[in-house]
């Protein structure tokens, strides 16, 4: 008998220790350092050892339409708040991607190959630098000749130039009288707590990882050429023709869409002052980075919304376009709407910028304050994609996410806030059919085995569709199904401390499940380890029922693992239904299967049951149901 309880102790103890590991999430050596350092605290919140360098950028920026050539001076006052030495400092500049010798994830057109930047003076606390940026591919180090210590700063100072490339993506060349420039100056790449100099190579899939900055900054264009930047335009007066200039305030303080300036206007020379040469001036600080597009015939719009009201804070909302460009024409109501649903619905936090501006281009791509999004010719397409787009304001661009590193911790929230503001523009039914269509069926479909790699597989080691199904559709749904288990003020209750803890600053994917910990009020690890560190995927199976008095009994498989919501729907032979929905909870405990009772009514005999997954669609819906036959 002693024996036998000693086993029985043993086997306890053992079962207990399994549980214990399995509330503890892998982490590699690099992000153990940055908890164990105090950086990072297993409460969510940043340590209280945590740190971000900073950069105040003065840069002053001409782009000739003729030539087609950026060219900036700029000043870049940095500060070294970590508490290491820096014995040199890794320069980002994107746009080398266009040089031929640049590493690329896919093949590209002659007219996407351009020349790369060149520097022709560079400086550090006023020493002169022979830095041949030739060399470089998308980061170059350049060696300090006196090293940065903690709490220091340094000034750097750099000139530079470099050709748009002829072929527009996320930036370039859009037409012969318009340009979007983005990516287009020399920057201090990100250093962090956890891994030390950004050094990971753009390479045109994984996205950006930038240090919160100031900026002031200027455009010098011809005449006849408008502006579009992010940040506040500080001199209107100074570059618009005073009616213009006039329409434009209105704007600011205005629910209507004002038309600033028509084709006509554009082609009469009658919207900017009419000197050789115009300067824009903008500037705005703690934002990840600054953009800008310009052209001399684009239609401008513009409006303002209010995102906080208890503040009554308005946003300027613009919108810049072909006159061919009819999904554009309702950009600005767009602007409006989306503005307003992402501050008060999901996530439920203020817009932080003080304009958006949609530009007609061919990227589908976010920067902050403006989108650049392609011309489709199908309004609902255009109103979903600007939607996602402007989305991309919380993630990554509130919350500082490293996107080269962790893409589904700013597509997957992207998605997913795509998906419930489509809910409130077209119904349910709608919004589910297309993120099903376009989400989730070609993941669940695509039997490759990479589709079934870990979320948490860092972004820039995934290729092909691997990559797009972790960031986008995978990801998303992991959020959408906590999202289901917690129910919707749980859930906001833990989003919202996960972005009062991140915001500003540089969150990983450990300081989101953390902080959803902690604002959740449970351990919801076992959730994380089951979607983010698992070969999951969607697949339950009904594998038998029974019957009872009062009840049928009914035992579903988790073939796929994830731990995913369904309704168990049962249909009667008198045409009548029943539907009972089960949330991811179910599977905490039994992940591999569940057995569920579902009550009856008396008197009433069965035709059918089947599982509904919803979204979350099953890789082989066949074995979901059984008929009465």
């Amino acid at each position: 008998m002693k024996r036998l309880n000693l086993i029985l102790l043993l086997a306890i103890a053992f079962v207990g220790i399994q549980n214990l590991a399995a509330q503890e999430l892998y982490m590699p050596r690099n992000i153990k350092a940055a908890y164990q350092k105090g950086t990072r605290s297993m409460d969510g919140k940043p340590g209280k050892n945590y740190w971000q360098n900073h950069g105040k950028y003065n840069m002053e920026i001409t782009v000739n339409p003729d030539t087609k050539v950026v060219n900036g001076t700029e000043s870049i006052d940095y500060t070294n708040n970590s508490r290491d030495t820096l014995k040199s400092i890794t320069i980002r500049f994107v746009n080398n991607l266009h040089k031929p010798t640049s590493p690329r994830g896919g093949s590209v057109s002659e007219d996407f190959l351009a020349a790369g930047l060149t520097i022709t003076s560079f400086k550090i606390n006023g020493e002169v630098y022979n830095v041949n940026a030739k060399n470089w591919g998308t980061t170059g180090d350049v060696r300090l000749k006196s090293p940065l210590l903690p709490g220091q700063k340094a000034v750097l100072n750099i000139d530079w130039n470099y050709p748009l490339s002829k072929e527009s993506g996320r930036e370039g060349q859009i037409n012969p009288t318009t340009m979007f420039v983005a990516y287009s100056y020399p920057r201090v790449s990100v250093y962090d707590d956890y891994n030390g100099w950004d050094k990971l190579p753009h390479t045109d899939r994984q996205e950006f990882y930038n240090d919160f900055n100031d900026y002031v900054f200027s455009i010098k264009a011809p005449k006849n050429y408008v502006v579009y930047a992010t940040g506040d335009l500080l001199n209107p007066d100074e570059v618009l023709q005073p009616e213009f200039a006039a329409r434009l305030k209105k704007s600011y303080t205005s629910d209507e869409i004002i038309h600033i300036a028509n084709e006509q206007e554009m082609k009469s020379g009658k919207v900017t002052l009419q000197n050789d040469w115009n300067t824009w001036k903008f500037a705005v600080n703690n934002i990840v980075d600054v953009c800008f597009g310009l052209s001399s015939t684009y239609l401008w719009d513009a409006s303002s919304v209010v995102v906080d009201n208890k503040t009554n804070r308005r946003v300027s909302t613009q919108a810049a376009y072909d006159v061919k460009g009819t999904d554009f024409i309702n950009s600005v109501k767009y602007n409006n709407y989306a503005l307003a649903w992402f501050s008060n619905n999901w996530p439920g936090v203020p817009y932080p910028f003080s304009k958006m501006t949609a530009f007609q281009g061919f990227a589908d791509m976010e920067y902050p304050g403006m989108v650049n999004d392609s011309q489709t010719g199908d309004p609902k397409f255009a109103q979903l994609v600007q939607d996602h787009e402007i989305a991309h304001t919380y993630f990554p661009f509130y919350m500082g996410i490293n996107e080269t590193r962790y893409a589904f911790m700013d597509e997957g929230w992207a998605t997913t806030l795509e998906y419930l503001i489509g809910i409130s523009q077209h119904g349910k039914e709608s919004a589910d059919k297309f993120y099903k269509s376009f989400r989730v069926n070609r993941y669940i479909n695509d039997k490759s085995a990479e589709e079934d790699q870990p979320i948490i597989t860092m972004s820039s080691q995934l290729s092909g569709s691997g990559y797009g199904n972790n960031s986008y559709g995978k990801a998303s749904l992991s959020y959408l199904a906590l999202k289901d288990m917690l129910g919707d003020a749980l859930f906001k209750k833990a989003l919202h401390t996960y972005m009062d803890n991140w915001n500003g600053k540089h969150p990983i994917p450990w300081d989101y499940f953390n902080s959803m910990n902690t604002g959740a009020g449970q351990n919801l690890n076992w959730f994380f380890q089951n979607w983010f560190f698992s070969n999951n995927y969607l697949d339950l199976r009904m594998s038998s029922i029974g019957k009872a008095p009062g009840y049928i009994p009914v035992r579903i498989e988790n073939i796929g693992g994830f731990a995913i919501p369904f309704d168990v729907v049962i249909t009667f032979n008198d045409g009548t239904s029943q539907k009972e929905h089960f949330t991811p909870m179910i599977w905490k405990n039994s992940p591999k299967f569940i057995s569920v009772k579902i009550k009856t009514p008396t008197g009433k005999t069965i035709k059918s049951i089947y599982i509904d997954n919803g979204i979350f669609v099953d890789a082989t819906p066949a074995d979901n149901s059984w008929n009465d036959r």
